[in-house]
Protein backbone atom coordinates (compact mmCIF):
# COMPACT_ATOMS: atom_id res chain seq x y z
CA UNK A 1 0.00 0.00 0.00
CA UNK A 2 1.63 3.29 -0.79
CA UNK A 3 1.91 6.22 1.69
CA UNK A 4 0.44 9.32 1.06
CA UNK A 5 2.50 12.26 2.34
CA UNK A 6 2.32 14.23 5.30
CA UNK A 7 -0.51 16.41 5.40
CA UNK A 8 0.41 20.42 4.49
CA UNK A 9 1.08 22.33 7.65
CA UNK A 10 -1.84 25.17 8.07
CA UNK A 11 -0.75 28.60 6.47
CA UNK A 12 1.82 26.94 4.25
CA UNK A 13 0.06 27.03 0.71
CA UNK A 14 2.63 28.77 -1.09
CA UNK A 15 5.42 26.71 0.05
CA UNK A 16 3.06 23.69 -0.87
CA UNK A 17 2.34 25.10 -4.42
CA UNK A 18 6.19 25.96 -4.23
CA UNK A 19 7.45 22.74 -4.09
CA UNK A 20 4.73 20.99 -6.13
CA UNK A 21 6.34 23.24 -9.34
CA UNK A 22 9.54 22.22 -8.54
CA UNK A 23 8.59 18.57 -8.41
CA UNK A 24 6.88 18.93 -11.90
CA UNK A 25 9.82 21.27 -13.17
CA UNK A 26 12.39 18.48 -12.15
CA UNK A 27 9.89 15.25 -13.55
CA UNK A 28 10.14 17.48 -16.96
CA UNK A 29 13.83 17.97 -17.28
CA UNK A 30 13.88 14.39 -16.72
CA UNK A 31 11.36 13.36 -19.23
CA UNK A 32 12.48 16.02 -21.98
CA UNK A 33 16.36 14.46 -21.26
CA UNK A 34 15.05 10.99 -21.52
CA UNK A 35 12.86 11.63 -25.10
CA UNK A 36 15.91 12.94 -26.38
CA UNK A 37 18.16 10.79 -25.96
CA UNK A 38 16.03 7.86 -26.81
CA UNK A 39 15.51 10.21 -30.55
CA UNK A 40 18.97 9.96 -30.97
CA UNK A 41 19.46 6.45 -30.49
CA UNK A 42 16.57 6.13 -33.32
CA UNK A 43 18.22 8.44 -35.84
CA UNK A 44 21.47 6.31 -34.97
CA UNK A 45 19.78 3.31 -35.75
CA UNK A 46 17.96 4.99 -38.58
CA UNK A 47 20.16 3.71 -41.96
CA UNK A 48 20.32 -0.08 -40.35
CA UNK A 49 15.98 -0.23 -40.48
CA UNK A 50 14.08 -0.93 -42.71
CA UNK A 51 11.06 1.24 -44.15
CA UNK A 52 8.60 -0.33 -41.95
CA UNK A 53 11.21 -0.17 -38.82
CA UNK A 54 11.67 3.29 -39.47
CA UNK A 55 7.27 4.44 -39.44
CA UNK A 56 6.75 2.16 -36.00
CA UNK A 57 9.50 3.99 -34.65
CA UNK A 58 8.55 7.53 -35.96
CA UNK A 59 4.69 6.50 -34.39
CA UNK A 60 6.82 6.05 -31.17
CA UNK A 61 8.82 8.87 -31.25
CA UNK A 62 5.08 11.05 -32.14
CA UNK A 63 3.43 9.24 -29.23
CA UNK A 64 6.32 9.95 -26.33
CA UNK A 65 6.03 13.72 -27.52
CA UNK A 66 1.97 13.80 -26.86
CA UNK A 67 3.09 12.03 -23.27
CA UNK A 68 3.94 15.67 -21.64
CA UNK A 69 1.02 17.57 -23.21
CA UNK A 70 -1.39 15.42 -21.75
CA UNK A 71 -0.21 15.03 -18.40
CA UNK A 72 0.09 18.39 -18.05
CA UNK A 73 -3.64 18.69 -19.11
CA UNK A 74 -4.28 16.38 -16.27
CA UNK A 75 -2.94 17.76 -14.01
CA UNK A 76 -4.75 20.93 -14.73
CA UNK A 77 -8.01 18.68 -14.81
CA UNK A 78 -6.88 17.07 -10.94
CA UNK A 79 -5.40 20.10 -9.74
CA UNK A 80 -3.11 17.80 -7.96
CA UNK A 81 -4.43 15.81 -4.76
CA UNK A 82 -2.73 17.99 -2.41
CA UNK A 83 -3.51 20.77 -3.46
CA UNK A 84 -7.16 20.08 -3.45
CA UNK A 85 -7.27 19.01 0.39
CA UNK A 86 -5.53 22.22 1.81
CA UNK A 87 -7.65 24.34 -0.58
CA UNK A 88 -10.98 22.32 1.22
CA UNK A 89 -9.19 22.83 4.57
CA UNK A 90 -8.43 26.78 3.66
CA UNK A 91 -12.03 27.41 2.62
CA UNK A 92 -13.74 25.62 5.64
CA UNK A 93 -11.39 27.82 8.05
CA UNK A 94 -12.75 31.13 6.18
CA UNK A 95 -16.53 29.77 6.53
CA UNK A 96 -16.04 29.07 9.96
CA UNK A 97 -14.37 32.50 10.63
CA UNK A 98 -17.02 34.04 8.65
CA UNK A 99 -20.16 32.12 10.48
CA UNK A 100 -18.14 33.23 13.68
CA UNK A 101 -18.19 36.49 13.04
CA UNK A 102 -21.59 36.89 11.93
CA UNK A 103 -22.52 35.33 14.81
CA UNK A 104 -21.20 37.97 16.98
CA UNK A 105 -22.97 40.36 15.49
CA UNK A 106 -26.57 38.95 14.83
CA UNK A 107 -26.78 37.06 18.12
CA UNK A 108 -27.38 32.80 18.04
CA UNK A 109 -26.63 31.37 14.96
CA UNK A 110 -28.80 31.00 12.10
CA UNK A 111 -30.89 27.77 11.75
CA UNK A 112 -31.17 27.19 15.54
CA UNK A 113 -34.80 26.01 16.80
CA UNK A 114 -36.52 28.44 19.06
CA UNK A 115 -35.76 28.06 22.52
CA UNK A 116 -32.77 25.04 21.70
CA UNK A 117 -29.53 26.48 22.72
CA UNK A 118 -26.33 24.67 20.50
CA UNK A 119 -25.11 21.67 22.27
CA UNK A 120 -23.05 18.50 21.95
CA UNK A 121 -26.04 16.50 22.64
CA UNK A 122 -23.64 13.05 23.22
CA UNK A 123 -20.55 11.96 24.60
CA UNK A 124 -18.77 12.27 21.27
CA UNK A 125 -17.66 15.68 22.20
CA UNK A 126 -17.99 19.04 20.60
CA UNK A 127 -16.25 19.13 16.61
CA UNK A 128 -18.52 20.63 15.22
CA UNK A 129 -18.29 23.96 12.93
CA UNK A 130 -16.72 24.00 9.36
CA UNK A 131 -13.54 21.39 10.18
CA UNK A 132 -16.00 18.69 10.39
CA UNK A 133 -17.81 19.80 7.60
CA UNK A 134 -14.60 19.58 5.87
CA UNK A 135 -13.77 16.03 7.36
CA UNK A 136 -17.33 15.06 5.40
CA UNK A 137 -16.54 16.66 2.62
CA UNK A 138 -12.92 14.95 1.98
CA UNK A 139 -13.89 11.42 3.71
CA UNK A 140 -17.86 10.70 3.16
CA UNK A 141 -17.78 11.89 -0.02
CA UNK A 142 -19.29 14.26 -2.60
CA UNK A 143 -22.77 15.46 -2.10
CA UNK A 144 -23.71 13.37 -5.05
CA UNK A 145 -22.37 10.08 -3.79
CA UNK A 146 -23.80 10.41 -0.98
CA UNK A 147 -27.21 11.34 -2.87
CA UNK A 148 -26.70 8.40 -4.83
CA UNK A 149 -26.59 6.14 -1.39
CA UNK A 150 -29.09 7.59 0.24
CA UNK A 151 -31.56 7.61 -2.63
CA UNK A 152 -33.71 4.53 -1.68
CA UNK A 153 -34.32 5.07 1.52
CA UNK A 154 -36.98 7.50 0.20
CA UNK A 155 -38.95 4.79 -0.80
CA UNK A 156 -39.08 3.74 2.85
CA UNK A 157 -41.54 7.13 3.53
CA UNK A 158 -43.43 7.32 0.43
CA UNK A 159 -47.20 9.00 2.13
CA UNK A 160 -45.45 9.76 4.64
CA UNK A 161 -45.58 14.00 5.91
CA UNK A 162 -42.93 15.05 8.52
CA UNK A 163 -40.49 13.62 8.34
CA UNK A 164 -37.27 14.46 11.05
CA UNK A 165 -34.16 14.07 9.31
CA UNK A 166 -31.18 13.57 12.43
CA UNK A 167 -28.01 14.28 11.61
CA UNK A 168 -28.87 15.74 8.19
CA UNK A 169 -25.34 16.79 7.52
CA UNK A 170 -25.35 18.37 4.12
CA UNK A 171 -28.67 18.00 3.22
CA UNK A 172 -28.51 15.42 0.28
CA UNK A 173 -31.21 13.11 1.90
CA UNK A 174 -33.52 16.16 2.60
CA UNK A 175 -33.06 17.21 -1.14
CA UNK A 176 -34.39 13.65 -1.89
CA UNK A 177 -37.04 13.87 0.28
CA UNK A 178 -38.75 17.40 -1.52
CA UNK A 179 -37.80 16.10 -4.71
CA UNK A 180 -40.48 13.03 -3.66
CA UNK A 181 -42.65 15.50 -2.41
CA UNK A 182 -42.49 14.57 0.80
CA UNK A 183 -42.33 17.26 3.63
CA UNK A 184 -39.32 16.71 6.13
CA UNK A 185 -37.18 18.61 8.56
CA UNK A 186 -33.55 18.38 9.35
CA UNK A 187 -31.48 18.53 12.82
CA UNK A 188 -27.64 19.05 13.02
CA UNK A 189 -25.64 19.73 15.93
CA UNK A 190 -22.94 20.81 13.70
CA UNK A 191 -24.24 25.15 12.77
CA UNK A 192 -21.98 25.36 9.58
CA UNK A 193 -24.07 21.90 8.17
CA UNK A 194 -27.69 23.35 9.18
CA UNK A 195 -26.43 26.96 7.24
CA UNK A 196 -24.81 24.75 4.00
CA UNK A 197 -28.83 23.58 4.48
CA UNK A 198 -30.25 26.73 4.81
CA UNK A 199 -28.88 28.29 2.13
CA UNK A 200 -30.45 25.73 -0.50
CA UNK A 201 -33.82 26.58 0.93
CA UNK A 202 -33.82 23.54 3.22
CA UNK A 203 -35.66 23.25 6.48
CA UNK A 204 -33.27 22.46 9.04
CA UNK A 205 -32.11 23.77 12.73
CA UNK A 206 -28.92 23.70 15.09
CA UNK A 207 -29.50 21.21 17.97
CA UNK A 208 -29.38 17.68 19.48
CA UNK A 209 -31.49 15.19 18.57
CA UNK A 210 -32.93 14.59 22.43
CA UNK A 211 -33.38 18.27 23.24
CA UNK A 212 -35.13 18.85 19.70
CA UNK A 213 -37.10 15.86 19.83
CA UNK A 214 -37.80 16.68 23.33
CA UNK A 215 -39.88 20.13 22.72
CA UNK A 216 -41.85 18.23 19.82
CA UNK A 217 -45.52 17.47 20.76
CA UNK A 218 -46.17 14.02 21.03
CA UNK A 219 -47.21 11.97 17.94
CA UNK A 220 -46.35 14.42 15.81
CA UNK A 221 -43.92 12.79 13.45
CA UNK A 222 -44.91 10.68 10.25
CA UNK A 223 -41.28 9.28 9.79
CA UNK A 224 -37.56 9.20 11.73
CA UNK A 225 -34.31 8.97 10.16
CA UNK A 226 -30.88 8.91 11.14
CA UNK A 227 -27.81 8.29 9.25
CA UNK A 228 -24.61 7.56 10.08
CA UNK A 229 -25.94 8.77 13.86
CA UNK A 230 -26.34 6.35 16.32
CA UNK A 231 -22.81 5.64 16.18
CA UNK A 232 -21.74 8.95 17.86
CA UNK A 233 -24.31 8.69 20.77
CA UNK A 234 -23.06 6.57 24.35
CA UNK A 235 -25.46 3.55 24.76
CA UNK A 236 -27.43 5.72 27.97
CA UNK A 237 -27.78 8.70 25.12
CA UNK A 238 -29.02 6.30 22.58
CA UNK A 239 -31.70 4.67 24.26
CA UNK A 240 -33.04 8.27 25.63
CA UNK A 241 -33.05 8.79 21.72
CA UNK A 242 -35.39 6.21 20.72
CA UNK A 243 -37.38 6.04 23.94
CA UNK A 244 -37.73 10.00 22.75
CA UNK A 245 -38.52 9.33 18.92
CA UNK A 246 -41.50 6.76 20.19
CA UNK A 247 -43.07 8.89 21.85
CA UNK A 248 -42.65 11.33 18.87
CA UNK A 249 -43.98 9.51 16.12
CA UNK A 250 -47.41 8.45 14.77
CA UNK A 251 -48.70 4.80 14.51
CA UNK A 252 -46.91 3.05 11.73
CA UNK A 253 -44.07 5.63 11.18
CA UNK A 254 -41.15 3.97 9.75
CA UNK A 255 -37.87 4.53 11.58
CA UNK A 256 -34.63 4.29 9.63
CA UNK A 257 -31.33 4.33 11.79
CA UNK A 258 -28.09 3.40 9.45
CA UNK A 259 -24.30 2.78 11.03
CA UNK A 260 -21.20 1.60 10.17
CA UNK A 261 -21.21 -2.62 10.69
CA UNK A 262 -18.86 -2.88 13.45
CA UNK A 263 -19.24 -6.76 12.40
CA UNK A 264 -17.26 -6.28 9.40
CA UNK A 265 -13.62 -5.89 10.27
CA UNK A 266 -12.89 -3.81 7.29
CA UNK A 267 -15.89 -1.15 7.86
CA UNK A 268 -14.51 -1.02 11.37
CA UNK A 269 -10.94 -0.46 10.35
CA UNK A 270 -11.39 1.48 7.70
CA UNK A 271 -14.17 3.72 8.57
CA UNK A 272 -15.22 3.47 11.99
CA UNK A 273 -12.37 4.27 13.55
CA UNK A 274 -11.72 7.23 11.39
CA UNK A 275 -13.72 10.06 12.83
CA UNK A 276 -12.48 10.68 16.19
CA UNK A 277 -16.54 12.09 16.84
CA UNK A 278 -17.71 7.84 17.10
CA UNK A 279 -18.48 7.15 20.10
CA UNK A 280 -19.65 3.45 20.27
CA UNK A 281 -19.41 0.69 17.26
CA UNK A 282 -23.14 -1.13 17.63
CA UNK A 283 -23.45 -4.79 16.42
CA UNK A 284 -26.16 -5.13 14.09
CA UNK A 285 -28.22 -7.54 16.77
CA UNK A 286 -27.12 -4.51 19.24
CA UNK A 287 -29.00 -1.77 17.91
CA UNK A 288 -31.62 -3.91 16.04
CA UNK A 289 -32.77 -5.15 20.01
CA UNK A 290 -32.25 -1.30 21.65
CA UNK A 291 -35.03 -0.54 18.51
CA UNK A 292 -37.28 -3.19 19.47
CA UNK A 293 -37.18 -2.85 23.28
CA UNK A 294 -38.02 0.59 22.87
CA UNK A 295 -40.70 0.12 21.76
CA UNK A 296 -40.92 -0.42 18.02
CA UNK A 297 -41.96 -3.40 15.52
CA UNK A 298 -41.27 -4.99 12.52
CA UNK A 299 -37.96 -4.63 12.86
CA UNK A 300 -35.59 -5.43 10.26
CA UNK A 301 -31.76 -5.43 9.69
CA UNK A 302 -30.61 -4.60 6.03
CA UNK A 303 -26.70 -4.42 5.20
CA UNK A 304 -25.70 -1.75 2.51
CA UNK A 305 -22.41 -1.10 0.98
CA UNK A 306 -21.07 -5.06 0.13
CA UNK A 307 -17.38 -4.73 0.03
CA UNK A 308 -15.76 -5.13 -3.03
CA UNK A 309 -14.90 -8.32 -4.83
CA UNK A 310 -11.65 -7.12 -5.26
CA UNK A 311 -11.38 -6.22 -1.47
CA UNK A 312 -12.51 -10.00 -0.92
CA UNK A 313 -10.03 -12.82 -0.26
CA UNK A 314 -10.19 -14.98 -3.64
CA UNK A 315 -10.75 -18.25 -4.26
CA UNK A 316 -8.24 -20.90 -5.29
CA UNK A 317 -8.67 -22.57 -8.83
CA UNK A 318 -10.04 -25.73 -8.46
CA UNK A 319 -7.40 -29.22 -8.85
CA UNK A 320 -7.39 -32.05 -11.23
CA UNK A 321 -5.65 -34.49 -8.75
CA UNK A 322 -8.33 -35.64 -5.37
CA UNK A 323 -5.60 -34.92 -2.67
CA UNK A 324 -4.79 -30.63 -4.50
CA UNK A 325 -8.72 -30.79 -4.61
CA UNK A 326 -9.54 -31.80 -0.70
CA UNK A 327 -6.91 -28.72 -0.03
CA UNK A 328 -8.22 -26.44 -2.76
CA UNK A 329 -11.35 -27.07 -0.99
CA UNK A 330 -10.39 -26.31 2.45
CA UNK A 331 -8.64 -23.80 1.92
CA UNK A 332 -12.04 -21.75 -0.34
CA UNK A 333 -14.02 -22.71 2.69
CA UNK A 334 -11.56 -20.40 5.20
CA UNK A 335 -11.78 -17.54 2.67
CA UNK A 336 -15.57 -17.58 2.85
CA UNK A 337 -15.61 -18.14 6.51
CA UNK A 338 -12.73 -15.21 6.89
CA UNK A 339 -15.00 -12.86 3.96
CA UNK A 340 -18.41 -13.61 5.96
CA UNK A 341 -16.72 -11.89 8.92
CA UNK A 342 -14.06 -9.47 7.59
CA UNK A 343 -15.14 -8.33 3.96
CA UNK A 344 -19.16 -8.70 4.48
CA UNK A 345 -21.16 -5.23 4.41
CA UNK A 346 -19.74 -1.49 5.41
CA UNK A 347 -23.07 -0.30 6.45
CA UNK A 348 -26.50 -1.37 7.69
CA UNK A 349 -29.78 -0.12 8.29
CA UNK A 350 -32.44 -0.99 10.95
CA UNK A 351 -35.87 -0.12 9.45
CA UNK A 352 -38.69 -0.77 11.47
CA UNK A 353 -42.19 0.65 12.43
CA UNK A 354 -43.70 2.67 15.06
Amino acid sequence: MSSSPDPTPIGSLDDLAARLERERLDADRRYNHALSAFDDAVRAAAPTLSPEQAHVQQRLIELLQTVTAFVETKDRALGGSELRDEIVRGRARMLELQRSVAALSTGPTAGTAPGVAPTTGHASGNVTGATYLGFEDQFRGSRDDIRARQADYVAVFAGASDVLDVGCGRGELLDLLRAAGITSRGVDINPAMVAACRERGLDAHTADAVTYLDRMPDGSLGGLIALQVVEHLEPPLLVQFLETAFLKMRPGAPLVLETINAACWMAFFETYIRDLTHARPLHPDTLKFLVTASGFSHADIRFRAPVETTDRLPHVAGATEPAQAALVEAINAHADRLNARLFSAMDYAVIARR
